[in-house]
């Protein structure tokens, strides 16, 4: 007798009542009146209450809103607006509104027209005393403008030095950043010359989104030039932020020689490089795959009496054993470790990835075995990848010793490895060994059951294939 749930007995109930008339819910439309009639008092017709009378910065945050507090760029109409808004109240403006007033009519207008009517807001407006800001106001804007020489600009200096405010560095950022933010950054480099001639230097930061922006936009034999000028000329000094980002624009321009420059201009600056620039430089060109270009930099490195640690070395190994100088990698190993430096798992597993790769598999083993003599534990990817070595040789025997290994440690199996593990086993007659292989796949949790089970069923699909073919002849 079938045993009915109460989840399968609502479903019946619902299949048969469905055949049932089912009542309408809401009334016919002949029950609804014709028209509806509003409640008293409730939607009466009155006149919109009248808003209270806001200061005269709530009005011009309520009209610029509404985007209508110039609709034309002339000079002679925002002087009559700003007469007209001032008249208006009893209120003195704030620098707050006169500032957002300003810089609301700057950004529609020319820099002659803005200086126009800053000189009508002061002599309408005595309390009116423009700030350092202000100035930054029109400063930005003038920097934003097609023209790509300084005449603007410096005529804007010229405007707030005339009335008592010399650029500080805060200047400086603004008109490096409106500048290079526009595509001037030719220009930010002509100001920032000027700037540090005349007043003062950019800061830190300003100086690092300069040569940033410069990088993106310009030869990086011309960023250096610059760099090395500013340090002879002006003494602004570059930091580690600097170099990081002058590291990332040599590996992204893919150019060992721009390294090489790099290097070469930290000297000139008076600094001697140190391992962190070796090694940013080694990291990126291993990541653009230039692998064997590392040995250049090493090479430079110790002719800089530059000490390599364990980072330099590293990048070095894993380079050669990728690009296929496994042989060299394993010489550098020895210099490694007759320098003090201690190998660890990445680089022993990279040299036997190396060495399986050239087709000897059983030197990756010996390495295994010199390995674990010198205290360095090997992990899953170890094991994983002399696994699948193994079986790909036909060193069977080697394989199933791993796989012993890595089941006693808990470890798991990789994709690749087991399916390559399993085909080696079923293609040997080892049906029982792949089905028990196939259980610690699944106990361990290195594959879904469904994907273990495709590929066991797969290398066993296989082996009949073969059974046949051989019974057949």
């Amino acid at each position: 007798m079938v045993k009915v749930t109460p989840t399968l007995r609502a479903m019946i109930t619902i299949r048969l009542t469905s055949f049932e008339k089912i009542p309408n819910l809401f009334p016919p439309p002949s029950h609804f009146p014709e028209k509806i009639t509003k409640p008293p008092n409730q939607f009466s017709q009155k006149p919109p209450a009248k808003i209270p009378d806001l200061d005269i910065s709530k009005k011009f945050e309520i009209t610029q809103q509404k985007k209508t507090l110039f609709k034309s760029p002339e000079p002679n109409e925002a002087k009559k607006l700003f007469t007209s808004l001032i008249s208006s109240t009893q209120v003195p403006p704030d620098p707050i509104f006169l500032n957002s007033f300003f810089e609301s009519y700057t950004a529609i207008s020319t820099v002659d027209d803005s200086i126009s009517l800053l000189r009508h807001m002061i002599e309408s407006l005595p309390s009116f005393t423009p700030d350092l800001s202000t100035y930054h106001i029109i400063l930005s804007k003038s920097c934003k403008l097609p023209d790509r020489t300084l005449s603007q600009v410096l005529q804007v200096l010229d405007l707030m030095k005339g009335n008592g405010f010399n650029p500080n560095q805060v200047t400086v950022d603004v008109a490096v950043r409106s500048l290079c933010s526009a595509g001037g950054e030719g220009v930010a480099v002509k100001l920032v010359k000027e700037l540090s001639s005349k007043y003062l230097t950019p800061d830190v930061s300003t100086y690092n989104y300069l040569i940033q922006c410069l990088c993106k936009s310009r030869a990086l034999s011309s960023v250096f030039a610059f760099v090395v000028e500013m340090q002879s000329e002006f003494d602004v000094k570059a930091n580690h932020d600097t170099y990081a980002i002058l590291v990332d624009s040599v590996c992204n321009a893919k150019s060992l020689c721009e390294g090489m420059r790099l290097l070469r201009m930290y000297r000139n600056c008076g600094v001697e490089p140190d391992c962190f620039l070796y090694n940013a430089i080694m990291k990126g060109f291993c990541k653009l795959g230039k692998n064997g270009e590392v040995v250049e930099v090493f090479k430079n490195m110790k002719e800089d009496g530059v000490e390599p640690d364990l980072l330099t070395y590293n990048s070095l190994i894993i380079g050669l054993s990728k690009c296929g100088r496994v042989r060299d990698a394993l010489m550098y190993l020895q210099v490694m470790v007759e320098s003090g430096c201690v190998p660890n798992v990445v680089m022993y597993t990279a040299l036997m990835d190396g060495l399986c790769r050239e087709g000897d598999a059983l030197g990756a083993l010996a390495l295994l075995e010199e390995m674990e003599k010198k205290g360095c534990s090997p992990d899953s990817c170890t094991y994983n990848l002399l696994l699948l070595y193994m079986c790909k040789e036909g060193l069977l025997d080697k394989g199933i010793e791993l796989y012993n290994a890595m089941k006693e440690a808990g470890m798991q199996l990789e994709r690749a490895s087991y399916g390559t593990f399993v085909r080696a086993l079923c293609g040997e007659g080892k049906v029982d060994e792949a089905y028990e292989v196939f259980d610690y796949a699944v106990e361990s949790k290195s594959l879904t059951d469904a994907s273990a089970y495709m590929t066991l069923e797969s290398a066993l699909k296989s082996l009949t294939k073969t059974t046949e073919k051989v019974l057949a002849v």
